[in-house]
């Protein structure tokens, strides 16, 4: 028949959620600069975009699970949505190369900074830093758990196990949650503030971001847990609960780095909390 398909290419309809998206993130990132300067309305322009946001993200995913069900995700869309997310977490990698090129930059140049006292890192005004070996360490090990546990829920996706599935994923999710309570807890009692010094704000912004990134990426497995119930997933097609996976796989790398470079030789030799 004249105009029938005669490839593996998804050719998508036109769909509203584009725009809709572009309209919200607009609305959010203007209410948040109202509210960053006092502006009337700025904290409740910011919510209203925010769940704007929110909800364009839940329409368009909810629009790309209903053409995988269809049959529109075939093996040569699934590889280009695995080469997307892959280009996703290089810039990633770049994000956080940034604020690791910060804090080496502060370390290893300390007499350029002006709180420098005698070239001194961290700054004079930090009387001592956190002690990598009790609660980061204990974090470590828990993302490095997260991350077996994760492996062995997609492995048992691979195989037709959905029971191991859902077990892999429960255990991710409560180490992610548990990770993200203890990194609170230990923000709660640091013993120097966010913004005093560049050592503080170094140390906040590169641990923080990743904080986020563990619970974006905790939000991301509670959707694959969800959908594993529904029975979205085939040891065939799987792509979402594999994105979120690679994500969270990237997500235990950088902590690695953070934990060796931030916490053990970044406060080396110095007082520790």
């Amino acid at each position: 028949m004249a105009g029938a398909k005669n490839h593996e290419y998804h050719i998508l309809p036109p769909s509203p959620w584009p725009l809709l998206s572009s309209f919200a993130a607009l609305i959010m990132a203007a209410g948040g600069i109202m509210y960053m300067h006092q502006g009337t309305g700025g904290g409740w322009v910011f919510l209203i975009g925010l769940a704007s946001v929110l909800f364009c993200m839940y329409g368009w995913w909810h629009q790309v699970i209903r053409e995988a069900h269809a049959g529109d995700h075939t093996p040569v869309v699934q590889l280009h949505f695995r080469y997307g997310m892959i280009l996703f977490i290089a810039s990633e990698v770049m994000f956080f190369v940034g604020w690791f090129w910060a804090f080496f930059d502060f370390s290893l140049f300390p007499s350029t900074l002006a709180e420098s006292v005698a070239g001194q890192w961290p700054p004079k005004a930090i009387e001592a830093v956190m002690d990598p070996f009790d609660l980061p360490l204990l974090n470590t090990l828990i993302l490095l758990c997260s991350g077996t546990t994760v492996t062995w829920a997609h492995h048992a996706l691979i195989h037709g196990d959905r029971e191991g599935l859902k077990k892999g994923l429960w255990a991710t999710i409560l180490l992610g949650v548990l990770f993200t309570c203890i990194q609170a807890y230990e923000y709660v009692h640091a013993p120097f503030p966010f913004g005093a010094n560049t050592y503080g704000s170094a140390f906040y912004m590169a641990t923080g971001f990743h904080g986020f990134h563990v619970l974006m990426g905790t939000i991301m497995l509670i959707v694959c847990l969800v959908r594993s119930y529904r029975g979205d997933f085939t040891p065939r097609q799987h792509f979402g609960f594999e994105a979120a996976a690679w994500y969270w796989h990237f997500v235990d790398v950088v902590w690695l780095f953070l934990f060796v470079a931030v916490y053990v030789w970044g406060g080396w030799g110095y007082p520790t909390h």
